[in-house]
């Protein structure tokens, strides 16, 4: 066990430090401090990082520490950190670690003894979530659920039965694929869409998991979805509810194959659910 008293310690730190994730002015006072006063900045872009600095005439030396380079920058982080330089952490937009590179050299830093010190400030998750209209709590952050259609049905698959509001991160030009595999896997539930979060565009729209995806394809920005968690006994009477129009639609020449999946599209339900419901699967 270790316990690190983060005030206590006056020599060399990893400062994990929150930037805005659109409006500069959410830079908090404490982070202009630690930004101003380490030895070096490790950023994800320095170019983004630099815009930032400069707007709060911080003159503190950037270094490159992104994804691509992560596991050899750390290494020049811990060199730094033994040499007793201070090193603030930070991303494009919002806390390092979450969507963003970081959690490798937290590790390393952590394993050689260093403290790692968080700076608060904004994250999109938290915003999404406390102006979603969702039940607040439990709720758990996923992030991204993958590029491809199979990486996000087996992450929905994983999330479908828990009972927490769930958060997730999607781009603009994947949001209709991903909307749609959500509602294939988790039915019709209550979603918000919150995008541009923090900036003149700012927008939430709030509706079910059909409703958000009909408007889905002309927006624009980063996306956060936040998700309501499992209400089985909500899911089996809405499904159950709609067996009988299976039955319906096969005396009129269709397949049950094709009538389960007709009805999922038109009531905005997963077709697999339905499928177990009119079977006695469930």
């Amino acid at each position: 066990m270790k316990c690190q008293k983060s005030f206590d310690n006056e020599g060399a730190k990893l400062y994990v430090v929150a930037t805005p994730i659109g409006n500069l002015s959410e830079l908090t006072p404490r982070a202009i401090e630690v930004l101003g006063s380490v030895d070096i900045i490790a950023a994800e872009d320095t170019r983004n990082t630099m815009k930032l600095l400069h707007h709060f005439d911080i003159k503190t030396r950037v270094i490159a520490h992104h994804m691509h380079n992560e596991k050899e920058s750390a290494k020049g982080l811990l060199k730094m950190l033994q040499e007793g330089l201070s090193i603030a952490l930070v991303s494009d937009a919002g806390y390092p670690l979450l969507s963003d590179p970081g959690q490798y050299v937290v590790k390393e830093v952590l394993a050689e003894g260093f403290p790692i010190v968080p700076i608060s400030g904004s994250n999109a998750a938290i915003n999404a979530l406390v102006a979603s209209g969702i039940v607040a709590q439990p709720y758990l952050f996923y992030g991204f659920l993958g590029n491809s259609e199979k990486e996000r049905v087996h992450s929905l698959h994983e999330l479908k039965d828990l009972p927490y509001t769930f958060i997730l991160y999607e781009a603009p030009h994947r949001i209709e694929k991903m909307l749609q595999s959500c509602l294939d896997v988790l039915g019709n539930r209550e979603i918000c869409l919150a995008r541009e979060l923090t900036k003149k565009h700012e927008e939430f729209i709030r509706g079910n998991i059909a409703e958000v995806m009909s408007v889905a394809g002309s927006l624009r920005g980063e996306m956060v979805i936040v998700v309501e968690g499992s209400n089985k006994e909500k899911e089996v009477v809405e499904v159950g509810a709609l067996t009988g129009l299976v039955d319906t639609y096969s005396a009129d020449g269709m397949t049950t194959k094709e009538a389960i999946k007709k009805i999922a599209k038109e009531y905005g339900i997963s077709k697999n659910e339905l499928y177990k419901e009119y079977h006695g699967l469930n």
